[in-house]
């Protein structure tokens, strides 16, 4: 059996207004990872990713890369001991 990973993050940078959360939400469906990505007021990006390990840490690297618009200048992130698993990825 895989093992499961939960983490949570925030992307610093020009990361709103550039489709950055839907070019999250694509590479998460492709890679069969659950969890959310939504903007935040105050500029950042923040993301849930969860599934099998290897999956969510390949999709960090991207989130680090983003889109061809976006500009992330920082990534920051947390492990999740006991969270509760997204069905799905949704955009919120």
């Amino acid at each position: 059996m895989a093992q499961m990973r939960s983490v949570r993050g925030f992307v610093s940078g020009r990361v709103q207004g550039v489709g950055f959360r839907y070019f999250v939400m694509r590479q998460a469906e492709a890679m069969q990872v659950r969890g959310y990505v939504r903007n935040l007021r105050d500029g950042r990006v923040e993301f849930l990713l969860q599934g099998d390990a290897n999956a969510v840490a390949g999709l960090v690297e991207i989130i680090r890369a983003g889109p061809s618009h976006a500009r992330v200048s920082d990534v920051v992130t947390e492990e999740l001991e006991s969270a509760a698993f997204e069905q799905k990825f949704v955009i919120r």
